[in-house]
């Protein structure tokens, strides 16, 4: 199994533990309604462009709420868990463009709770995480009025990005990755001053 295929075993059974109608990080949506987003995304590609493009996202909401309203919880769940079909586009890059999407949405769902604390993940995964935080920080932070500077952990550095005054994210990659997503549950550590940080902070775009 690859790192995306076991994380995506890992958020069905945490998504089976809570239930259809536990809350998550994705603003008002539901357990169950982050399952259809799943399904939609890798099975309705007529639909699923909505979730990228601003225009087409009113088609999306809608596709995604009549699956909601139509599809039983098992049945859903199943969708998810067997992944995206032959057809889909996702079907041969899933290693690719699904690590990163079942960590954060299965993050969602466990964060949502109270008392959550960050698991201990597989060095495939935590590797495979690591390696988008290079790429997440240009299009999360390309526009922050900063030099941002992510470092692990253990202070190596990660990325750096933008230009002006300094500012650092502290934290092991996954939680970075996590906030660049657009997530604030995360365990990480800000150095600069406060008002570079919050310019960093409200400058942040959502993956």
């Amino acid at each position: 199994m690859t790192a995306a295929s076991r994380e995506r075993a890992e958020l069905v059974k945490t998504m089976r533990d809570v239930g259809p109608d536990a809350p998550t990080l994705c603003g008002e949506w539901t357990v169950r309604d982050l399952a259809a987003h799943l399904v939609i995304r890798e099975r309705r590609p007529d639909a699923a462009a909505g979730i990228m493009i601003p225009a087409l996202a009113g088609y999306t909401a809608r596709k995604q709420q009549h699956l909601t309203d139509t599809t039983q919880w098992p049945e859903l769940l199943d969708m998810v868990a067997s992944g995206p079909p032959l057809y889909s586009p996702f079907k041969l890059l899933d290693p690719l463009v699904n690590t990163t999407e079942m960590f954060i949405h299965h993050e969602d769902v466990r964060r949502a709770a109270p008392g959550w604390q960050p698991r201990n993940l597989d060095g495939d995964l935590e590797s495979a995480l690591r390696r988008q935080v290079r790429f997440a920080v240009r299009l999360s932070l390309g526009r922050a009025p900063a030099t941002v500077t992510l470092r692990d952990s253990d202070g190596a550095m990660l990325a750096s990005v933008g230009k002006g005054p300094q500012c650092a994210i502290k934290g092991p990659a996954p939680e970075l990755l996590l906030f660049l997503s657009g997530r604030d549950a995360v365990q990480i550590e800000f150095s600069g001053d406060d008002d570079t940080v919050e310019q960093v902070r409200e400058a942040r775009r959502a993956l």
